[in-house]
C-alpha cells in the first residue's frame, strides 16, 4: 500500500526563487522571440491582443484552481501529480503523472535541441547534435549538483532575458508602421494562429513541480504562479504593440528574428533566445525527476522502478530520477527532430491543466467539510478553465489531443486493474455519494414498469458453499441492477468485529470473481427470522430490494420456519425466487431454459422477464427459451399456438412457444418428460397461506431428480405484463 514519503521537507525556496522564477522564464520563451512577430503579421494587432488575453485567461483560471488546492492541502513533492492524486485518487493521479513525467523529460531534449539549432545558425561550424548532447549533459549536471545551483543559473538567465527585453523596447523602427496591422483581420487564420501562440503561456507547471522544495507551498504557489502569469501577460501585450508600430507586415511574416533588427543591441535578443531555451530545459530537468520520485514513492510505478523514489543528501534530491531523466532526454536528442513529438507534449501539459481545474471544481462543488481552502474559487471558474483547456487541445492538434487522451485513459485502466490502495481518501467517493443522493431523491416511491429491474437480495450463507445462487443472481442483474449478497450469523458465534471482518472477506471474494455486489452480514438467534428482519430494514428511500433469491430448504426439521420466512417476505411485497439446485447437473450447458406458463398475469409475466434477462446475459447468451403450456383439448392447440406465437413476437424476448396436450397425464408426468433436457426450469408457485408448508414439501418431492428448478412467486405491487408490453406512446 503506497504511503506518503516521510522524509524531512527542507523547504529551501520561497515564492520568488521557487515559483516565480522558473514559471516566468518558461512563459517568456522561444515563442515570444521567434513567433510573436509572425502572430502580429498574420492576424493584426487587435486580434493578437485577443489571442494573448484569451490564452492568458485559460492559464489564469488554471492558476486559480492550483491556488485553491494548494491552500487546502500540504503540497509535497510531485506538484500537479501530488495535487491530483490526493484529491481524485491514485489512478487519476497516476494517469496524469506518468505522461506528465515523459512530457517534461522529453521537453529537456526539445529545448536543448532548439538551443543547438539557434547556436548552429550563428556558428555554422558547430555540429548541432554535439551541441545538444553537451548542453543536455550540462543542464543535467547543474540539476544533479543541487536545485540551489539550478535556481542560481536561472537568475543569470532571467537577467539575460531582462536585458534583451530592455534592448528591444528601447530600440528603433525598421519600417514605417503598416495601417493594416491596426485593423481587425483574423479571418479563418485566428484559431491556427491561436494554436501556435498558446504554448507560450503554458509554463506554470515549472513552479508547481518545485512544490516539495518550497518553505511554504500554500503561500508561494498561489502568489508566485499568479505573479508569473501577470508578468507574462504584460509582456505579451506590450511586445505586439511595439512590433506593429515599428515593423511592416512582410518583415513580421518572413523574419523570425525580427526582434533582433529592432533591438538597441541586436545580440541581446540572441542571449534572450538562448536564455529562454536553457531556462526551460533547466525547469524541465528540475521538475520531471520530482514527478517520477513521487510516482515511485506512491508505488504507482512497477516494483523495479520504485528504487528511483529514494532521495539523496539532506535536501532529498531526486538524483536517481534525474539520471533516468537524463537518459530519456539523451535518447531523444540523439534522434534529433522532435517536431512530431512536440504537439503531444503540449497535449499532456494541457491535459494536466484540465484535470487540475476539474479537481478544484469538483472539490468546491461537493463542498466536503475536508475541503477548506483559504484561497476560495467558485466551481464555475474551475470548470470553465477545464473546458478551455480541452477546447484548446483540439484546436492546436486534434490528432495529438486524441493520442494524449487515449494514453491517459489507458494508463488509468492499467492502474485500476492493479488495484492500488492509498492511505488517503479521494474525492471520487464524494462524487458517487452526491450522485447517489440525487438519484435517491428523484426516484419514484412506487415501481415503474418502464425502468423495472430485479434488485436482488441473495441469502447465500457462505458464498463459496452456495455459489450457484450468486452465479444466477449475477446473470439476472447483468451488473446493472442492485445486488446484495447476505448471510445471517447466529448470536452465539458472532460479534460486531467478526461481522465487519466477514463483510470485508466476502466483498473481496466477490470482487475477485468479477461480481459487483453489496454485502450484508446480520446477527440473529433464528437465521430465518433474522433474514426477514434484515430484508425489511434494508435499503434507503425508494431503493430497496424487490426480489429475494434463496436456496431451497434442505432440512425437513426447519421447513416450517423456512416457509414462515417465505410468507413474511411475500407479505412484505418482495418477489421470491427459490432455487432447487441440482448438484448432479448444475446448470448444465446453459443452453435451454423452460418456462412452464399459464398466462402473463402475476407469476407468468415475471417468469418471462427472468428468462429473457437470463438468456441475454453473458453466461447464458444464446440460450433457447421454451415457453411451455399444457392444454386438455387437442382441438384448441393450433389456435393457442398461433396466439402464443404472436404474443412471443410482440414481446420480443425470443421465446419459442410449445403447446403440449395432456392426454390424461398429470402435470408432473408431462413436466418430467418434456423438461428432462432443460438446463433450468421456471415454475410458478402459489401464494403462502394455510397449509403452505405441506404445499412446499410436496413441490420439493415432485421435482426430485429433475434439472435445476426456480420456483417463482410474484409479490410486488406491479403488473409485470406492463413491463413486457411497454411501448412508446
Amino acid at each position: 500500500m503506497p504511503r506518503a514519503h516521510d522524509a524531512h521537507q527542507t523547504g529551501r525556496f520561497g515564492t520568488f526563487g521557487g515559483v516565480f522564477t522558473p514559471s516566468v522564464l518558461t512563459i517568456l520563451g522561444v515563442i515570444m522571440y521567434l513567433r510573436m512577430g509572425w502572430v502580429v503579421g498574420s492576424v493584426g494587432l487587435p486580434a493578437t491582443l485577443v489571442i494573448v488575453t484569451l490564452s492568458s485567461l485559460i492559464t489564469f483560471l488554471t492558476a486559480l484552481s492550483i491556488a485553491a488546492i494548494a491552500t487546502d492541502q500540504k503540497v509535497k513533492i510531485g506538484g500537479a501529480y501530488y495535487m491530483i492524486s490526493r484529491s481524485l485518487g491514485l489512478e487519476p493521479g497516476g494517469a496524469i503523472g506518468v505522461p506528465l513525467y515523459f512530457a517534461q523529460a522529453l521537453s529537456v531534449a526539445l529545448y536543448t535541441v532548439g538551443f543547438a539549432e539557434s547556436v548552429g545558425r550563428v556558428f555554422p561550424v558547430l555540429d548541432e547534435r554535439t551541441v545538444a548532447i553537451v548542453t543536455t549533459l550540462a543542464v543535467a549536471g547543474i540539476a544533479l549538483s543541487s536545485a540551489r545551483a539550478a535556481i542560481r543559473v536561472q537568475y543569470v538567465i532571467m537577467a539575460a532575458i531582462g536585458l534583451s527585453l530592455l534592448s528591444f523596447f528601447f530600440g528603433g523602427s525598421v519600417e514605417p508602421a503598416d495601417p493594416a496591422l491596426m485593423q481587425w483581420r483574423p479571418g479563418s487564420s485566428f484559431w491556427p494562429v491561436f494554436a501556435v501562440f498558446f504554448p507560450a503561456v503554458t509554463g506554470i507547471m515549472a513552479g508547481v513541480n518545485m512544490s516539495g522544495d518550497l518553505r511554504n507551498p500554500a503561500r508561494s504557489l498561489p502568489r508566485g504562479t499568479l505573479l508569473a502569469i501577470g508578468t507574462g501577460y504584460l509582456m505579451y501585450m506590450a511586445i505586439p504593440i511595439v512590433l506593429a508600430l515599428r515593423v511592416g507586415t512582410d518583415a513580421l511574416l518572413t523574419d523570425p528574428l525580427v526582434m533582433r533588427r529592432i533591438a538597441l543591441w541586436g545580440n541581446a535578443i540572441l542571449l534572450g533566445v538562448w536564455g529562454a531555451t536553457l531556462s526551460s530545459a533547466v525547469g524541465s530537468i528540475l521538475g520531471a525527476p520530482r514527478v517520477f520520485q513521487a510516482l515511485s514513492r506512491d508505488a504507482v510505478l512497477p516494483r523495479p522502478l520504485r528504487w528511483f523514489g529514494q532521495g539523496s543528501g539532506e535536501d532529498d534530491e531526486p538524483r536517481r530520477a534525474t539520471i533516468l531523466t537524463l537518459g530519456v532526454a539523451l535518447v531523444a536528442v540523439w534522434f534529433g527532430n522532435l517536431n512530431l513529438i512536440a504537439p503531444v507534449l503540449t497535449m499532456f501539459f494541457l491535459t494536466t491543466y484540465a484535470v487540475l481545474n476539474l479537481t478544484a471544481g469538483i472539490e468546491r462543488l461537493l463542498g466536503n467539510p475536508s475541503y477548506r481552502p483559504t484561497f476560495r474559487v467558485h466551481w464555475a471558474w474551475s470548470f470553465l478553465g477545464a473546458a478551455g483547456c480541452l477546447g484548446v487541445m483540439f484546436l492546436i492538434n486534434a490528432l495529438a489531443a486524441g493520442i494524449a487522451v487515449v494514453a491517459v485513459i489507458a494508463i488509468f485502466f492499467w492502474l485500476e486493474r492493479r488495484e492500488l490502495r492509498a492511505a488517503w481518501g479521494s474525492v471520487r467517493g464524494g462524487v458517487w455519494a452526491a450522485l447517489a443522493r440525487t438519484g435517491l431523491m428523484r426516484m419514484e416511491t412506487t415501481s415503474d414498469p418502464k425502468n423495472w429491474r430485479p434488485h436482488l437480495f441473495v441469502l447465500t450463507g457462505a458464498p463459496t458453499r452456495r455459489w450457484h445462487l450468486v452465479d444466477l443472481a449475477r446473470s439476472l442483474t447483468h451488473n446493472r441492477a442492485l445486488l446484495t449478497v447476505a448471510t445471517v450469523l447466529g448470536e452465539d458465534s458472532a460479534d460486531p468485529s467478526r461481522v465487519a471482518s466477514m463483510e470485508e472477506t466476502i466483498t473481496d471474494y466477490l470482487h475477485r470473481q468479477g461480481v459487483q455486489s453489496l454485502v450484508r452480514v446480520g446477527i440473529a438467534d433464528d437465521p430465518f427470522l433474522g433474514a426477514v428482519r434484515m430484508i425489511k430494514d434494508y435499503g434507503l428511500g425508494a431503493l430497496v430490494p424487490n426480489t429475494i433469491l434463496v436456496g431451497a430448504s434442505e432440512r425437513s426439521e426447519v421447513c416450517s420456519t423456512y416457509c414462515e420466512m417465505l410468507g413474511e417476505l411475500h407479505a412484505a411485497r418482495r418477489n421470491l425466487l427459490i432455487v432447487n439446485y441440482s448438484e448432479e447437473r448444475g446448470y448444465g450447458e446453459r443452453r435451454i431454459i423452460d418456462v412452464w406458463w399459464r398466462g402473463l398475469r402475476r407469476n407468468g409475466g415475471l417468469m418471462m422477464l427472468l428468462a429473457y434477462l437470463l438468456s441475454s446475459s453473458a453466461e447464458w447468451r444464446g440460450a433457447r427459451v421454451r415457453l411451455k403450456m399444457i392444454l386438455p383439448d387437442d382441438a384448441a392447440i393450433e389456435g393457442t399456438r398461433d396466439n402464443l406465437m404472436a404474443l412471443a413476437n410482440d414481446l420480443r424476448i425470443g421465446a419459442t412457444p410449445i403447446i403440449i396436450p395432456d392426454h390424461g397425464r398429470s402435470f408432473d408426468e408431462i413436466m418430467r418428460e418434456s423438461s428432462r433436457d432443460a438446463d433450468l426450469i421456471f415454475i410458478g408457485m402459489a401464494d403462502p397461506g394455510e397449509g403452505f408448508t405441506a404445499y412446499y414439501e410436496s413441490l420439493s418431492e415432485r421435482i426430485a431428480g429433475m434439472p435445476s428448478v426456480v420456483f417463482v412467486l410474484a409479490s410486488e405491487d406491479l403488473a409485470f405484463r406492463d413491463v413486457l408490453l411497454q411501448k412508446n406512446a
